[in-house]
């Protein structure tokens, strides 16, 4: 359904010859659309933001800032980025042509201008434009319907990869958005089960058209946590320019259920929904069992808020905890292998433990992690430190096969948290074993 049908379509023309603009103007208000009209790219980009025009009709060359920056400018902005822009320019030449296109442009019009052509390419640009919103819609509807079902849910490639999964199936196998995709069923069945599915796979990839939905079937699935879960899960084939296979998950064990998610509930902060503190002093435990045996290292991030009482007090809790989740997001992002994790200590404070992590590779993971959370651009509007949310992190390694001491670890990461504070705040300081601040950090745990 085109525009004319939907509603009128308005377009934005830029240029700055008004004998231009009075031209494309009156041609675009006898076909029926609504007009606005800007003689700069700075006015451009103004009415642009709060117009919301359905089309742009850009000008290459003007004075102070010229088509091409106006266009990325536009595609920066997440208000107008959307919007189609067409170019007018007398300059054609190829490489002209390609900037044009490269910058964001949907299409490039010759000047002097040609009335027919240019309402033949609005009109063109517009169908598509509405064509590209009624499938947005469509799909924005099937997205409604799937994230709200209660049965999991998750597409899966020929070759046993995981393309999809929605909220349920998430929630069911206690995954993170996205964090199944790319990885392989073999991870969620066992190696019997699996094997049946991808030759089943290979089958209906050879012979699509006879290929048969392969029916439900009980199956135990590996749950996040390692406990095995009780499933019927239900493929059925379906070939969008590569075959792929919808499998629904339906959850006969409501009681194991329950229990899964009494015992996340256990090790999640119900704030942040990373690791909580009980969670962590466990992790750690095992950790440091690991690394004793095997003669790893162990590092300690531990990490501050800066004047998150300031910002508390001037924005409210609820800002607050706000602040909190995000930052813990961003954090969470950096804890990616089996033998890392995040948690919430208590506050404005968490902490991350990286096995198997040198001193260099730990410092270098905790300004990664600074950086990060000051790249949120978390408005603080008290903080002496900087115009937004930033964090002071503490650093210490050790080997615990050479000093069995946890709380040697934590008065090392307190103490290179308290310098990097003393240091002015939004700053990664660090201790590691062998160093003199290690030594006076012994000194004081045995004290």
């Amino acid at each position: 359904m085109g525009y004319s049908q939907r509603h009128e379509a308005a377009i934005l023309i830029v240029d700055d010859a008004p004998a231009n603009l009075e031209l494309l103007r009156k041609l675009m208000s006898e076909q029926g659309y609504q007009t606005y009209v800007a003689t700069s790219g700075e006015r451009a980009l103004a009415i642009a933001q709060r117009a919301h025009p359905d089309l742009i009709l850009l000008d290459v060359l003007m004075p102070d800032m010229d088509g091409i920056e106006t266009c990325r400018r536009l595609k920066q902005h997440p208000l107008t980025q959307r919007i189609p822009v067409i170019f007018m320019s007398a300059k054609t030449e190829t490489e002209d042509v390609v900037a044009g296109f490269d910058c964001g442009a949907v299409d490039y019009i010759s000047k002097p201008l040609r009335m027919a052509e240019v309402c033949a390419r609005v009109r063109a640009q517009l169908q598509i434009r509405s064509n590209n919103e009624t499938q947005q819609e469509q799909a924005e509807r099937l997205r409604t319907i799937v994230n709200n079902m209660a049965e999991g849910l998750l597409i899966i490639e020929a070759d046993g990869r995981i393309q999809y999964t929605n909220p349920a199936c998430d929630q069911y196998l206690g995954y993170r958005e996205n964090e199944l995709a790319g990885r392989s069923i073999g991870e969620l069945l066992s190696p019997l089960v699996t094997q049946e599915y991808l030759d089943y796979f290979a089958m209906h990839a050879a012979n699509p058209e006879t290929a048969h939905n392969h029916g439900t079937r009980e199956v135990a699935i590996r749950h996040r946590n390692g406990a095995a879960l009780s499933m019927d899960l239900t493929l059925t084939p379906m070939y969008l320019r590569q075959p792929l296979y919808i499998g629904l998950l339906h959850d006969i064990t409501h009681h194991k259920q329950s229990e899964d998610a009494l015992q996340r509930a256990a090790y999640l902060d119900p704030l942040t929904k990373i690791a909580n503190r009980r969670h962590f002093d466990s992790f750690l435990e095992k950790e440091w069992q690991r690394a004793v045996r095997g003669g790893g290292a162990l590092s300690l991030v531990v990490l501050d808020v800066d004047h998150f009482k300031l910002y508390n007090d001037s924005l409210g809790h609820p800002a607050g905890d706000s602040c909190l989740q995000r930052v813990a997001q961003a954090i969470d992002a950096h804890a990616s292998r089996s033998g890392d994790l995040a948690a919430r200590y208590g506050g404005e404070e968490f902490v991350l433990l990286f096995a198997d992590t040198d001193a260099d590779s730990a410092l270098h993971l905790a300004e990664a992690i600074r950086a990060s959370i000051e790249a949120l651009r978390l408005p603080h509007p008290r903080s002496s430190t900087s115009p937004w949310i930033t964090v002071s992190i503490g650093v210490a390694t050790i080997r615990p096969h050479q000093l069995d001491d946890r709380e040697a670890l934590f008065v090392a990461a307190d103490r290179a948290l308290y310098v990097a504070k003393e240091a002015g705040r939004n700053q990664v300081r660090a201790t590691h074993s062998g160093s003199t601040a290690w030594e006076t950090v012994k000194a004081l745990v045995l004290r």
